[in-house]
C-alpha cells in the first residue's frame, strides 16, 4: 500500500507539472513567435519481486513479477513548427516563413528568436523595441569605384538603416541614345548654319538629356543632328553651364581632346547602311579624323565645368579653366538597330539613360524575402543598404529558452548555421507581418481536461490507499 501511495503522489506531482506547461501555453496564445511546450510521461523504476525463468524440458518459462513505483516526466519538448502569419503593414515587422531564427545581440551575448517586431533606434540600428536587442546581419560596403555591395560571408554585425543620411552625387559617365533620324529628308546646304526652314523640314534634329557633374549640378546635354549627305549626319554637342568653348568631341581611345585645337573637334559624323543601321562614327575634322566602324560605336563629349580656376598661359590666358568632365555617348552597335537608326519614319528624341545623379537623402526603405534592406533616395536612386542574417540548428528543439521570446544555444542544439535568408534550407522573410504563437487553444483545453482527470485519478489512489491503511489499523479493535 505504501508503494501505491507514492505512485499516486508521483502522478499528482507530474500532472501538476503538465498543467503548468499547458497554462504557460495558453497564457502565450497571443505572444508573437512563441513556440508551445509539450509534456511526455514515462513510468518510473519497477521493483522486481520474482525474476523470469527460462523454459526446461519439463515446463515452460515464467515471466518476472514486477511492481511499478509510479511515473515521471520523460521530456518537456518545445514544438518549433510554423505559426500563422499576421499582417501588420509595418515595414520593420518581420516574419519567418520556414526554418530559421533571427539573431539578436545584447553586449557580448547572442540570442535567437522568431519574434520579428523591430524598429529603428536613434543610432539607426534595427532593434527589438521591448528590450533593445540589436538585430544582426550585414551592412553594405562602398568600394573604391563608389559601388555598394553586401558580403554575407563575413561575420554578422548590427544592422543599420541610415535614415536621413546623404547619398553623394555621381558625375555622368555614360549616355545611351536610341533616337531615329528621318531618312526621307534632304541634306542641308550649309551644315554649319542650317536655315529655319531646313530645321522645320526635319533636316535638323535635336535630342537632349540632363547630365550631372561631380557635385550633382544638372547640365543639359543636347545633340544636334544635321543631315549632310545620303546616309550621313553630322552631330554637334552643346552642354549648358560650362566654360565657353570647352565642349568638344572625341572618337576612339586617344583622348587627346584640347580646347581651341584648330581641328574641328566640336562635331562628329554618323553614317548608316542601306538598311538604316548605324555603320561608323568619326570625327568631323579633316586632319586624320579618328573613326570607329565596328563593335560599340561611341564618342566622348568633353567639357569644362567652371569651378573658379583661371587659365595661365596659352591662347586662353586669363580665361576660366574649370574642371574637365568626359561623358561617353553610346550610339549603338555597328550594323545593328540597338541604338541610333536612320529609318523612313519621323525623327524621335530619345536619349534613354544616363548614369549620373545629384545628391539625395534616404527617403524610405523596404525589406525583401531574402532579407535585403533596399533604400530609396530622394535623388531617385535605389541601393541595397543591408541584409538580415538568419540562423538554423540541427536540433532547434534543443535550444534553451532565455525569456523575452528568445533562445540560447545549449549542449544539444548544435551550433548556429548562419547565412542569408532563403538559402541553405532557411525560410524566407515576410516584411510587414509577424508570426503568431503556434498554440492551438482547442488542443490545449482538451489536454487540460485530460490532465485534470489524470490528477483526479491519482488523488483517488491516495484516498483509497488511505482507507485501506485505516482498515488495517482498525484490526486491533
Amino acid at each position: 500500500m505504501m508503494r501505491s501511495l507514492y505512485a499516486g503522489v508521483s502522478g499528482l506531482q507530474n500532472h501538476q507539472l503538465r498543467t503548468d506547461v499547458i497554462g504557460n501555453n495558453i497564457s502565450n496564445i497571443n505572444t508573437n513567435g512563441f513556440k508551445k511546450g509539450r509534456v511526455n510521461f514515462q513510468d518510473m523504476i519497477s521493483q522486481t519481486m520474482q525474476g523470469a525463468s527460462r523454459p526446461t524440458d519439463e515446463k515452460g518459462g515464467t515471466n518476472s513479477k514486477q511492481v511499478g513505483l509510479g511515473m515521471t516526466v520523460a521530456s518537456i519538448d518545445t514544438l518549433m513548427y510554423q505559426g500563422s502569419l499576421q499582417t501588420t503593414g509595418k515595414m520593420t515587422d518581420l516574419a519567418i516563413q520556414g526554418e530559421g531564427f533571427f539573431i539578436q545581440r545584447k553586449g557580448d551575448k547572442i540570442f535567437y528568436t522568431r519574434a520579428g517586431n523591430y524598429s529603428v533606434d536613434r543610432e539607426k540600428n534595427l532593434v527589438n523595441p521591448s528590450n533593445g536587442f540589436k538585430l544582426q546581419g550585414w551592412n553594405s560596403v562602398q568600394d573604391s569605384e563608389g559601388n555598394f555591395s553586401i558580403d554575407n560571408s563575413k561575420t554578422y554585425e548590427d544592422v543599420k538603416v541610415p535614415i536621413g543620411d546623404k547619398f553623394e552625387a555621381k558625375a555622368t559617365k555614360e549616355v545611351v541614345f536610341k533616337s531615329n533620324i528621318d531618312s526621307r529628308v534632304d541634306a542641308v546646304k550649309n551644315p554649319g548654319a542650317p536655315t529655319e526652314l531646313e530645321k522645320r523640314k526635319g533636316q535638323v534634329h535635336f535630342s537632349s538629356i540632363n547630365v550631372y557633374d561631380s557635385q550633382g549640378k544638372v547640365h543639359k546635354l543636347e545633340i544636334t543632328f544635321v543631315k549632310t549627305g545620303i546616309n550621313q549626319w553630322q552631330a554637334k554637342a552643346n552642354v549648358t553651364d560650362t566654360v565657353d568653348g570647352s565642349v568638344r568631341f572625341d572618337v576612339g581611345q586617344q583622348g587627346n581632346v584640347t580646347q581651341d585645337s584648330g581641328d574641328n573637334k566640336d562635331a562628329i559624323v554618323l553614317t548608316f547602311n542601306e538598311k538604316g543601321a548605324i555603320s561608323t562614327v568619326r570625327e568631323a575634322g579633316e586632319n586624320n579624323p579618328d573613326t570607329v566602324s565596328n563593335g560599340e560605336l561611341s564618342a566622348t563629349v568633353a567639357f569644362n565645368v567652371d569651378d573658379g580656376t583661371i587659365q595661365r598661359g596659352g591662347p586662353r590666358d586669363g580665361k576660366p579653366l574649370g574642371r574637365e568632365q568626359r561623358v561617353k555617348i553610346m550610339f549603338g552597335t555597328a550594323e545593328n538597330f540597338d541604338g541610333v537608326t536612320q529609318m523612313a519614319s519621323n525623327s524621335t528624341t530619345k536619349a534613354i539613360s544616363q548614369n549620373g545623379y545629384g545628391m539625395g537623402y534616404l527617403d524610405s526603405f523596404n525589406i525583401d524575402q531574402s532579407g535585403v534592406v533596399t533604400g530609396v533616395y530622394t535623388n531617385g536612386q535605389v541601393r541595397e543598404i543591408a541584409q538580415v542574417s538568419m540562423a538554423t540548428f540541427i536540433n532547434p528543439g534543443g535550444l534553451e529558452k532565455a525569456g523575452e521570446t528568445t533562445y540560447m544555444i545549449s549542449n544539444n542544439s548544435g551550433i548556429a548555421n548562419v547565412s542569408a535568408p532563403d538559402t541553405q534550407g532557411k525560410g524566407k522573410i515576410i516584411a510587414g507581418a509577424l508570426e503568431m504563437s503556434n498554440v492551438d487553444l482547442a488542443e490545449e483545453f482538451t489536454n487540460m481536461i485530460v490532465t485534470q482527470r489524470g490528477f483526479q485519478a491519482n488523488s483517488r489512489i491516495i484516498t483509497t490507499s488511505d482507507h485501506m491503511l485505516q482498515e488495517l489499523l482498525s484490526l486491533k479493535r
